[in-house]
């Protein structure tokens, strides 16, 4: 798919930040430094967009960007990150579930997963979660130009098990920095949208 625009519309701290329009939603979500941000910008195929940072736990609100005005990418606070608050954990949990939940336009979830470790278990829980709520969810195994490709294969299959993924529930490999799996990720999105 060709991006010509793509703009940050909002950013939601709480429910009420939410904007109020008819355009279907893709969210993204996975433990902080999985590469959220940068599989946005390189599906997207703008370097900036979402911002990147070299500190986990820095997305502390939702993210909500309009794409050709037609649909929109919904980047989540990342989990799994100590070094941030419980408290601060606590706030983001109701929001974050709320959208995910309650969320009229959300058409799908891309499960971010480290393809380069096994799947924690705040990732088990969150897959589990998101499959006992029937959220369409496409796992994305990132960073996978980091192993050669008999390396890659092996930890998809590990990942597959360690979630409880059934043969029929996809799992993409896909690199931010080569763009290898972009086509395939585009078109699992696309067949999740109107």
């Amino acid at each position: 798919m060709k991006i010509k625009e793509a703009v940050l519309q909002t950013g939601a701290y709480n429910i009420g930040d939410f904007p109020i329009w008819d355009i279907p939603e893709i969210s993204f979500i996975g433990r902080s430094n999985v590469g959220k941000s940068s599989l946005l910008n390189s599906l997207i195929n703008k370097k900036n967009l979402a911002r990147i940072s070299s500190t986990p736990g820095k997305t502390r609100g939702l993210y909500f960007y309009l794409l050709n005005n037609k649909f929109c990418f919904v980047d989540l606070p990342g989990y799994g990150y100590a070094k941030i608050s419980k408290k601060e954990r606590e706030r983001w949990a109701p929001i974050i579930e709320d959208y995910l939940v309650g969320r009229p336009n959300l058409r799908g979830c891309l499960h971010l997963i480290d393809n380069r470790h096994e799947p924690t278990e705040d990732d088990k829980l969150m897959s589990d979660w998101l499959r006992a709520h029937t959220i369409a969810t496409i796992t994305v195994a990132t960073k996978s130009d980091k192993l050669s490709r008999g390396a890659m294969l092996k930890q998809l299959a590990v990942i597959r098990k360690g979630l409880g993924l059934f043969e029929a529930d996809l799992l993409l490999p896909f690199s931010a920095q080569t763009g290898n799996g972009r086509d395939e990720l585009w078109q699992a999105i696309t067949a999740l949208l109107p």
